[in-house]
């Protein structure tokens, strides 16, 4: 018999379980994909790769030399090689591939390079041809929907400024087409074949990235049209398009971020396709990492617009328009407020970590001079404060106000975030019952106050409630305006549908009076054929002749003579 005891060892094996892992499908696999495709490796000539090759189509005459251009853009669009070209017409073809198209547009840019931007570009016509692929409606057509709500929304403007009317290849007074609902794909019309709208975008991409900062006037106006296609149908293009506007990125100038780049990824946020929105985001993010200083100066205008994208209904949108704001935020260049800059793009995407956000302001010491991009990061989280009901988180805000107020580079810089907070400083000094609250909001009433230019609180109210009357009476104009214009179409529509309505009245009244004289016309053809059979039936003549005296031609003598 075995017995146990406290020296009595047991050793027991351990059970080794494998972790398995579950390969995702469906559509949430998908879009993890998309969300997280890695750089795309460079793009390879395929045929011009060596310095013999190349020697070899520079040294062409320029009628042979375009020849040559035009059959590689057609292998590039998805075509098939001239057929009297070296292989011969008897030799086989196969489909074009991805990978042959990435090889045809490598070689593009590599003569590029080589012959120079407006030999190839222009005179032998390769920028038309990708205009005429990429922008078949005109770029007024770009990022529209099929509501008609957006026709391309501020695109004309963008283009008139830079892009194709100065690239000289297009006319764009002609071509833009700002009653266009096509958007992309043939669901919305676009009639381009994918294969071409790839081959142009690889082009374009080897442009960039092979040729460099020469191509950056052609390239860049093209950002519109490679970021529309980010919603293509067919994954290729999808890729193609992320990897263009990524090359584009990395070229752009600093000088054209704030009036060429920016507009385009704003415009493209009004895109009715997410993945238009969440790849501007994403390109928001590595500008900042490229151009901080010119980001800097836009946050004024950028937070407000990428805000408005932080409660999109796809998440994929939600989470770029997060990353892009915190991205752009953190290019600004006041030192006091960097660590707190995390925290206050939480609250502003999720306002109940406003309190937290509150803290870290409340602690921070400002030295440095506060400048319109510094304003425009803290305020709407500090007007968010003062609305809060707990009354030390309004202190705390009217704390940092005060600090901050005091280091204002100029009245310019606050001048747009004075409505936002004077109001509501004003509210708790009167309203909270809290005397050390309503005190510290008065002294931060009183330094905004002197920030804003004002003697005195009285005279910023005035002038708020002033600015405040105009804004509201533009607003009520632009309101009143619309209706009136509104109602002018109706009345228009309505006195078309009347005149119609009178004209189908006078049609039918026609009508009418036609059918009423074939009607009577055909009621006196019957009448007369009646009236003719009963002339023959009261006849006296049956089978010509005559009853009375059985002559064909009576006599005088015969009663029914007749003459």
């Amino acid at each position: 018999m075995i017995s146990i005891n406290s020296s009595t060892k047991h050793t027991m094996k351990k059970k080794v379980v494998k972790k398995t892992t579950t390969k995702a499908t469906g559509k949430g696999a998908k879009a993890k994909k998309d969300a997280k495709r890695g750089s795309a490796p460079p793009l390879q000539p395929k045929n011009f790769n060596t310095p013999e090759s190349i020697a070899t189509i520079v040294g062409l005459s320029d009628e042979d030399f375009k020849n040559q251009i035009d059959d590689i853009v057609r292998q590039m669009l998805g075509g098939s090689a001239s057929l009297f070209g070296g292989q011969g017409i008897g030799a086989p073809r196969t489909a074009s591939t991805t990978m042959d198209r990435q090889g045809h547009a490598a070689d593009l840019a590599t003569i590029v390079k080589e012959k120079g931007t407006i030999k190839v570009l222009k005179k032998c016509g390769v920028l038309q041809k990708i205009e005429m692929n990429l922008l078949p409606n005109g770029i007024g057509a770009v990022f529209g929907n099929e509501k008609g709500t957006n026709h391309g929304g501020g695109m004309r403007k963008i283009t008139s400024r830079s892009s194709l009317a100065s690239m000289g290849s297009m006319d764009t007074s002609d071509n833009i087409d700002t009653a266009s609902t096509i958007v992309s794909d043939s669901k919305r019309g676009k009639t381009v074949p994918p294969e071409a709208r790839e081959g142009c975008l690889l082009f374009i991409r080897a442009l960039a990235e092979i040729v460099g900062k020469t191509s950056e006037p052609f390239v860049v106006p093209l950002l519109a049209a490679a970021l529309e296609e980010c919603s293509s149908s067919s994954s290729s293009v999808r890729d193609a398009a992320e990897d263009t506007v990524t090359k584009i990125i990395s070229i752009v100038n600093g000088h054209a971020v704030s009036s060429l780049v920016f507009p385009v990824l704003f415009e493209a946020l009004q895109s009715p396709d997410w993945r238009v929105k969440a790849c501007a985001m994403q390109k928001m993010v590595e500008v900042a990492e490229i151009h901080p200083r010119h980001v800097s100066r836009l946050l004024p205008k950028l937070v407000p617009v990428v805000t408005s994208q932080v409660w999109d209904t796809k998440p994929q949108v939600t989470k770029a328009a997060k990353a892009a704001l915190l991205a752009c935020c953190m290019t600004n260049i006041n030192p006091d407020v960097a660590p707190a800059i995390p925290a206050v793009v939480d609250a502003i995407c999720k306002p109940n970590d406003t309190s937290k956000a509150i803290d870290e302001l409340k602690a921070t010491t400002f030295v440095a001079t506060v400048d319109a991009s510094t304003l425009s990061i803290l305020c709407p989280v500090l007007s968010r404060g003062l609305k809060d009901k707990m009354a030390l988180n309004k202190r705390s805000c009217c704390v940092v106000i005060e600090n901050m107020s005091r280091l204002v580079e100029t009245p310019d810089a606050v001048a747009p975030f004075g409505p936002l907070l004077v109001p509501e400083l004003n509210k708790v000094a009167e309203n909270v019952q809290f005397e050390e609250i309503r005190d510290c909001a008065l002294a931060a009433l009183n330094a905004l106050t002197k920030a804003l230019g004002h003697a005195d609180i009285d005279s910023a109210m005035s002038s708020i409630m002033k600015e405040e009357s105009e804004r509201i009476a533009a607003e009520q104009k632009r309101i009143e305006d619309e209706k009136a214009a509104e109602q002018a179409r109706e009345e228009e529509m309505a006195k078309k549908e009347e005149e119609e309505r009178k004209l189908w009245k006078e049609a039918m009244e026609a009508q009418r009076q036609l059918n009423a004289l074939a009607l009577k016309e055909e009621e006196e053809k019957k009448a007369e054929e009646k009236r003719k059979k009963e002339i023959a039936k009261k006849g006296t003549k049956t089978g010509g002749k005559c009853q009375g005296c059985g002559l064909k031609k009576c006599k005088k003598t015969c009663l029914f003579y007749s003459g």
